[in-house]
């Protein structure tokens, strides 16, 4: 009888060519499940405090997820973990795809990886063992390239393949990860880690077995949550979803969204169904946080509607073990005749955060980056940082290399977008972010530079969603719109089955939503410690917001390991990957407060016209409010010194 998790993660020295097994305790498991937590567990072992995150002690790792391969839905996602170049601080990246259950099929939980190779190598894994291979052929080539190398000849064999592409190899502080032909474990900047290191790829082709406790049981709950994925009413279209967004913007009051209806949504357009309802509704941040939807309004951002990207959609996209499969491939007639259908933070941050309506640009945009194997959300707020600078005269055409930098100008947002990919002239400062290019440009330019502790923040505007506001800030890796907002613990709908979180009411006041108090720290709280254990799983954001009764995320984890733990005792252990995330953080010398998000994107100064007119985010009680809630100190949001040392003492 099995018990979900494999029991066993590989740890591999490139500097030593070693290969060597690490057992992992039951209780590691039970205090921190696999994926997210069993990340922090090896990270936090493992590097030494002031690790260069580009030298030989960083140590990356793919770790898949306590309930991928179970039986279970929407639990086909892995996460990179490392210490982040581009923050300096924990560093974590979520995909889907079919990478995870790879793992897992070559008897590990995770994959960890440290020390630097002299010249590119491939780590590839199958049932007779781990072996590291020499990579010269594929350096330089790009993920797809990449990935199509290692497949040729095992067609019917399951393996999986995760690769850098150029921005890694040459270490851009924003690349990423790429996996299935350009599907990106995007944040973090961990692709840098993996080109410092020249590795080039991990490949897997094991076999193993995985097996949950109860499979009957795993079943019965897949089937109960399937029910609710296959409803599918008819919805709106595409053009009335605009509208939709602009009664939102005026209303004066907010129903609590049921996540059943985000579900109808992406399961006809994919996460692009929120194009243009999140422009209206104040949602998607313009022209670099400055701008408003009487910017970026339905003439135009009707470029981004639904129907643009999906009326070229040739097959829809599922992940493992996904039931609604929100991804796509498209053809088109550019460059690229096929390419993944566009993500929502994608297309906003190509397209309304530069006024960018030219969808041609977009469609090439989005695969030149997924082969670069670079940040399309941190790449976008380069181009905007760039754009207003030369808006105010910080950069000059001989800046630019004679690019003419305005909002919109989609053919020079292209030629820049391609010599960050190739690091060639502005490109090459572009290429490590907005936080890096600010001071080594100067003449003021930092007031241009949105970012949350060194990372972009994704298309969801803090002054519409101050949950937003909060995650950015106070997460070990911040700027992430991944882990909560206000929205989202609507959708959770974690009351039902955890005691004591507050209720969401039917309906209430827009303004209620920007007083700080108890409340919303109890909720910023638990929305951080389910989704650890959310990446704890292996499972999906986007099955979550089927809500806690439909999803039933906590018995799923007791039929996989046999355990019978409580809602509230699994979210205990969220809180405990949380502390030692920031725990972490800490001993690598970060003040968590200087992780507060730019001001701009607070509402300071508040916008005088547009969907967040007059809204600003307190921010700072926030913050402190939060910090509380995980019992660490308020002022500086740092684990107490007894709670680091019970922690250390545990592992």
């Amino acid at each position: 009888m099995g018990k979900g998790y494999m029991g066993k993660v590989l740890i591999v020295d490139l500097g030593d060519k070693s290969v060597r097994e690490e057992e992992i305790p039951d209780r590691v498991y039970r205090q921190y499940l696999s994926g997210m937590g069993l990340g922090a567990y090896m990270l936090y072992r493992h590097i030494p405090a002031g690790a260069d995150p580009l030298g030989p002690d960083n140590m990356i790792g793919f770790v898949s997820g306590l309930l991928t391969g179970t039986g279970s839905l929407f639990t086909g996602r892995w996460t990179l973990v490392g210490k982040s170049p581009l923050t300096g601080a924990w560093g974590d990246a979520n995909c889907g795809g079919t990478f995870s259950p790879a793992i897992k099929r070559c008897g590990y939980d995770g994959i960890f990886v440290r020390g630097i190779s002299e010249t590119p190598v491939t780590l590839y894994i199958d049932d007779h063992g781990a072996e590291l291979r020499d990579a010269s052929e594929v350096w330089g080539k790009d993920t797809v390239e990449t990935e199509t190398h290692f497949r040729q000849g095992r067609k019917g064999r399951k393996i999986g393949v995760a690769c850098i592409g150029p921005a890694g190899e040459s270490v851009s502080l924003i690349s990423g990860v790429a996996t299935d032909y350009g599907r990106m474990a995007a944040r973090s900047g961990l692709g840098a880690v993996m080109g410092s290191k020249r590795l080039k790829a991990v490949v897997l082709a094991g076999n193993k077995r995985i097996s949950p406790h109860n499979r009957k049981e795993m079943k019965r709950l897949s089937a109960i949550c399937n029910k609710w994925v296959q409803f599918q009413p008819p919805f709106m279209s595409a053009p009335m979803m605009a509208g939709t967004g602009a009664l939102m913007r005026l209303l004066p009051s907010v129903m609590a969204q049921d996540g059943i209806l985000y579900k109808i949504m992406l399961k006809k357009w994919g996460t692009v169904a929120m194009n243009q309802m999140s422009v209206e509704m104040g949602d998607s941040p313009i022209k670099n946080w400055k701008g408003t939807s009487k910017d970026w309004g339905m003439f135009k951002s009707r470029s981004s509607s639904p129907s643009a990207f999906t009326r070229c959609e040739q097959v829809k996209y599922h992940c493992y073990s996904c039931p609604l499969g929100c991804g796509g491939i498209c053809s088109t007639a550019g460059k690229y005749s096929e390419t993944h259908k566009p993500e929502y933070e994608t297309v906003l941050s190509l397209g309304g955060l530069l006024l960018n309506k030219d969808i041609d640009s977009i469609f090439y945009l989005n695969e030149l980056l997924n082969r670069a194997g670079m940040d399309s959300i941190s790449a976008g707020h380069a181009v905007a940082f760039a754009i207003e600078c030369y808006e105010e005269g910080v950069f000059t055409k001989k800046d630019t290399d004679g690019l003419v930098l305005t909002w919109g100008n989609s053919e020079a947002i292209v030629a820049l977008i391609e010599k960050m990919v190739a690091r060639e002239g502005i490109g090459h400062i572009l290429a490590d972010g907005v936080k890096q290019a600010a001071p080594r440009i100067g003449k003021g330019s930092e007031a241009f530079a949105v970012h949350a502790g060194g990372q972009e923040p994704a298309m969801h505007d803090s002054r519409n969603d101050p949950g937003f506001a909060l995650h950015y800030s106070v997460e070990p890796s911040p700027g992430k719109h991944t882990v909560g907002s206000g929205l989202y613990y609507e959708m959770f709908k974690l009351w039902q089955v955890v005691d004591d979180l507050p209720k969401v009411t039917p309906l209430y006041m827009k303004g209620s939503k920007y007083k700080a108090d108890e409340e919303k720290a109890k909720i910023g709280a638990a929305n951080s410690r389910f989704m650890n254990v959310v990446n704890g799983s292996g499972a999906c954001l986007f099955g979550t917001f089927l809500g806690a009764r439909r999803m039933r995320l906590f018995d799923w984890l007791n039929a996989a390991t046999g355990w019978t733990l409580t809602p509230n005792e699994y979210m205990e252990v969220g809180a405990n990957v949380q502390t030692l995330r920031q725990a972490f953080n800490v001993r690598h010398g970060i003040e968590p407060k200087d992780f507060k998000i730019s001001e701009r994107a607070l509402g300071r100064p508040v916008q005088s016209k547009g969907a967040n007119k007059g809204r600003s985010v307190a921010i700072e009680e926030m913050m402190r409010d939060y910090w509380t809630q995980f019992g660490w100190d308020p002022e500086t949001g740092k684990p107490l010194d007894e709670t680091i040392r019970e922690l250390e003492a545990a592992l």
